[in-house]
């Protein structure tokens, strides 16, 4: 599978510190990286940000040395393991440290699939333009979140979810010294074709960027840099939090 360049963001928004990582670092990928990260820390001031680092830096150390083709689920599996390993080894024991924690969206791209997977509330999508270049998503990844568990359950409409006063609370993040460690929920798919876009995105994009504005966002602008420009611009605009992301197009 061949890639063009990829374009990310990864900014500090209108928040005191950036608890947001990502991988690549930006501006540091071409169309060789085979693998990208996003990853929302929380946990207070720089905690949350000593969590999405390390854990963006964990899977980089496990899966560089990785032929691309070699690459599969249980490679993902001891990547993700390893990095809830350095969360251990990192946790200071502190009462704030105890608290620290990240979200994870993994997207890997080889000869064989496109391979998602997602811990918490940051999201990953998939997106593709029809004929008449009109695009729609082919895959969001479901938020881990109290919000969404209420949605499904019908507890609350799409209306009454968009101000809900528990819509940061999240059901999965990766922290240290867990008695269960949290599942990643894993997608594939083999329907990958030229011009599709990967987004992988941060809450603070979500929290400004409506499925519909996205769409429209790529619907408008004929190459990826200008998507992100967009967005980017948007963000800058509209978000409160950290806003982060990565956008992969196929070639």
């Amino acid at each position: 599978m061949q890639t063009g360049k990829p374009y990310a963001l990864n900014e500090q928004g209108r928040r005191s510190n950036n608890e947001d990582a990502i991988f690549p670092q930006k501006n540091k990928a071409d169309e060789t990286n085979r693998f990208f990260l996003v990853c929302d820390g929380m946990g207070g001031h720089e905690n949350g940000e000593v969590a999405s680092n390390s854990v963006c830096n964990s899977f980089a150390e496990f899966l560089k040395p990785i032929a691309p083709n070699n690459f599969d689920e249980e490679v993902f599996e001891r990547a993700l393991n390893y990095a809830f390993d350095r969360l251990d080894e990192i946790d200071g024991n502190s009462e704030a440290a105890l608290k620290m924690g990240t979200t994870l969206t993994f997207l890997y791209l080889n000869d064989k699939q496109a391979f998602m997977a997602h811990i918490g509330d940051s999201r990953i999508y998939h997106l593709r333009k029809n004929d008449r270049g009109e695009a729609s998503i082919l895959y969001q990844s479901p938020d881990h979140s109290l919000v969404n568990e209420l949605l499904k359950a019908e507890v609350i409409t799409e209306e009454e979810a968009v101000n809900h006063p528990k819509k940061n609370v999240i059901t999965r993040a990766m922290q240290p010294h867990l008695k269960k460690r949290c599942k990643a929920e894993i997608h594939t798919t083999q329907d990958v074709q030229a011009d599709d876009l990967f987004f992988l995105c941060s809450d603070g994009v979500v929290e400004s960027l409506s499925n519909d504005l996205l769409c429209d966002v790529v619907n408008k602008n004929a190459d990826a840099r200008a998507v992100i420009d967009v967005i980017g611009a948007w963000c800058e605009e509209n978000s409160r939090d950290n806003y982060s992301a990565w956008l992969v197009p196929v070639n």
